[in-house]
């Protein structure tokens, strides 16, 4: 498999796919960035900046087309470029763009999916408009897909490592303990994540819930969450 390590490559294959796409269409571009990059070993970060360079000169309203087409190519790399165009997307079409992340996550299948999507589209929106996003993150968690509840856990990670403000990863860590009974092994899996970097970052936030934490409907698999993310931050903190 072809590695494809810089900028000025990726741009050359951006530059033949929209050649393809203005003289052919959707389908050629849709072919290009297949052949071009997804099938071939590029890192995240590489395939993020495609996703944004091809996001400025295809037209807004034809974006969602081609990243319904492109994730269902079900390459790992589909579902970064896709990934990051929904988050552009974010500051305009917030609540769409997360329900259209939630579709290719259950599409998917997969909890690689469901981590490259969670992060990149419901946990960047909580990050940067956590008052928007944070009631649409409580609808996810009763949802029937293990997938779709596994990302609010994944977005909560990424937002609170990313330094999301003490109030909001408060009001997620209650989200957190609301799932904390929870038995399926990728919902766990998930939610472990969110709960265990609250914990690293703001252990004055665990102070606060302890009770409800050492309570008995909260499960074995959370609290170990708990005490390995105040053990980071005791570590991080002891240097």
């Amino acid at each position: 498999m072809e590695k494809i390590t810089s900028k000025v490559r990726v741009r050359e294959i951006l530059e033949q796919a929209k050649l393809g796409w203005k003289q052919q269409g959707p389908d050629a571009l849709l072919i290009a960035i297949q052949v071009g990059l997804v099938k071939k070993k590029v890192s995240f970060p590489l395939l993020e900046y495609a996703a944004k360079e091809i996001a400025m000169w295809i037209p807004e309203n034809e974006q969602t087309v081609f990243t319904d087409a492109l994730s269902a190519t079900d390459e790992m790399g589909s579902y970064v470029i896709a990934g990051m165009i929904l988050q552009l997307q974010l500051p305009i079409h917030l609540e769409q763009s997360i329900q259209k992340a939630c579709g290719y996550m259950i599409k998917g299948d997969q909890w690689y999916v469901c981590d490259i999507i969670g992060e990149r589209v419901l946990g960047h929106a909580l990050l940067t408009f956590p008052e928007k996003t944070i009631p649409l993150l409580e609808q996810l968690t009763k949802d029937s897909n293990k997938w779709v509840v596994r990302s609010v856990g994944v977005a909560t990670h990424y937002a609170v490592k990313k330094g999301l403000a003490p109030k909001f990863a408060e009001a997620m860590f209650k989200l957190m303990l609301s799932l904390s009974g929870s038995t399926d092994f990728h919902i766990k899996k998930g939610i472990g994540w969110g709960a265990k970097t609250i914990a690293k970052f703001h252990p004055t936030i665990i102070a606060r819930h302890m009770d409800r934490i050492e309570s008995l409907e909260t499960k074995q698999w959370f609290r170990t969450k708990i005490t390995i993310g105040l053990n980071w931050n005791k570590a991080a903190t002891s240097l």
